[in-house]
């Protein structure tokens, strides 16, 4: 009898180990968002100029992307300088120019997951805006990967992605980023650096913008 009722447990927690599992197999979890293109460049200030955002969610149990460009909310940090709708962003009228981050955000099981992207708008007839001046350019870093972390940069400007992942800096200088991931995600690499050291990039300034890219795992 005693035999039997082991049998029983035994079977009885095999049930309940697989039903676990095929559990956990369909719970379909959303790891991190994607944002394409990483920036986007006005050459001018037009507002009737469109620049269009794709965001692509990364999923786990299974593997999965997704365009969830319809299902995200989306933002940006200087609503003065652009304006977006849907994935599609123009220029504020008005003549602006400036650098600003545009995000992507979806509740998924109760939890935030956000992608950026930056924008800049240029303006070659002003000097004090992107594009204008041939005395300093733009560092722009783009997060890719399915984990999450944060850079910054020295000299400072760039806090991505709490405060602002684009910057302007003087061409021919030298701007280090600083790679730091979150708990629970790794550093993987670097992509678009003068040169790297484990986590930091140097990037020497140019004329234009320099789009560096930093993958978390």
């Amino acid at each position: 009898m005693k035999a039997v009722c082991r049998r029983c447990a035994l079977g009885a927690a095999l049930i309940l180990t697989a039903t676990n599992f095929l559990s956990c197999m369909h719970e379909l979890k959303l790891v991190s968002i994607t944002v394409h293109p990483a920036a986007f460049t006005f050459p001018t200030p037009d507002p009737t100029v469109q620049g269009v955002f794709t965001a692509l969610g990364n999923y786990i149990h299974p593997p999965d992307t997704r365009d969830i460009t319809d299902k995200v909310t989306w933002k940006t940090d200087v609503p003065q300088l652009i304006q977006i709708n849907g994935g599609v962003v123009s220029p504020q009228p008005g003549n602006v120019c400036g650098i600003a981050d545009v995000s992507a955000s979806l509740q998924d099981n109760g939890n935030l997951v956000i992608g950026y992207a930056t924008v800049t708008v240029n303006d070659p007839n002003n000097p004090i805006c992107p594009g204008g001046s041939q005395t300093q350019g733009v560092v722009i870093v783009a997060l890719a990967g399915t984990g999450t972390g944060s850079v910054t940069s020295a000299p400072a400007g760039i806090t991505c992605p709490s405060k602002s992942c684009g910057a302007l800096f003087n061409v021919g200088s030298t701007v280090v980023l600083t790679a730091t991931p979150d708990t629970g995600s790794t550093f993987h690499d670097w992509a678009g650096c003068t040169s790297t050291t484990d986590t930091t990039c140097s990037v020497v300034v140019t004329t234009g913008s320099t789009v560096v890219t930093v993958t978390f795992n």
